[in-house]
């Protein structure tokens, strides 16, 4: 009997960049996931199947063996921690990174300067507290989940912490990027008991990602 591999994923452009590089590792997936309501699509391995789970559950389906290995970006990397995780590889895809940003009318630099205790609204709050601990700034973190540009505009937060890809949103939002805290790709992780009990199936798939990814 082979041995059957589950890939957890999440919508958007984590899985459409994900579909060229299983491609290239001879795995094709059946379902269109912004037309079906499944959630578990089968693909034309039948001992592959692909499960779609919100971004930040990936690393947990993982961990906890609900997928052998999962596609997840390095910022939902860091929050999750990388308990019962191996990470073997940066597959390059959905590439963006982690900045602050604030109010276009708000001076940010001489805030800081002055030392004042700033209030930032984030969903990365251990990226947010290394990188203003390490630049001995106090701040004050709010966690969100959503629309974190409105945290500024409502007086909510002087700062908020988060994704950027193009900076749009921002400006559409009279808000301004004033630091950037890093750079993020999404990796490949993969359940420890998984590498051991299907170590065969999955270095295939890991070669196959590799080579796809460095093409």
């Amino acid at each position: 009997m082979s041995m059957s591999l589950t890939l957890a994923l999440s919508k958007g452009r984590i899985f459409e960049e994900t579909l060229p590089l299983l491609k290239a590792a001879g795995i094709e997936v059946l379902d269109d996931p912004e037309k079906s309501r499944k959630l578990i699509l089968g693909t034309n391995h039948p001992d592959v199947r692909v499960v779609l789970v919100r971004a930040s559950d990936v690393p947990t389906y993982v961990q906890y063996g609900g997928a052998d290995l999962g596609v997840t970006g390095k910022d939902t990397l860091i929050e999750h921690g990388n308990q019962g995780l191996y990470s073997p590889l940066d597959l390059g895809i959905a590439k963006c990174r982690v900045s602050v940003a604030v109010r276009n009318d708000f001076d940010y630099q001489s805030a800081v300067r002055q030392g004042a205790r700033l209030r930032v609204a984030t969903k990365y709050v251990s990226i947010a507290r290394d990188f203003f601990a390490a630049k001995g700034v106090h701040v004050d973190l709010i966690k969100l989940y959503g629309s974190m540009e409105l945290a500024p505009l409502t007086g909510l937060a002087d700062a908020i912490v988060d994704l950027v890809s193009t900076g749009n949103t921002l400006r559409a939002n009279h808000l301004v990027e004033v630091e950037q805290i890093m750079d993020i790709s999404s990796r490949l992780v993969v359940n420890q008991a998984s590498l051991k009990l299907k170590a065969a199936p999955i270095r295939k798939l890991i070669d196959a990602f590799a080579k796809a990814s460095r093409a």
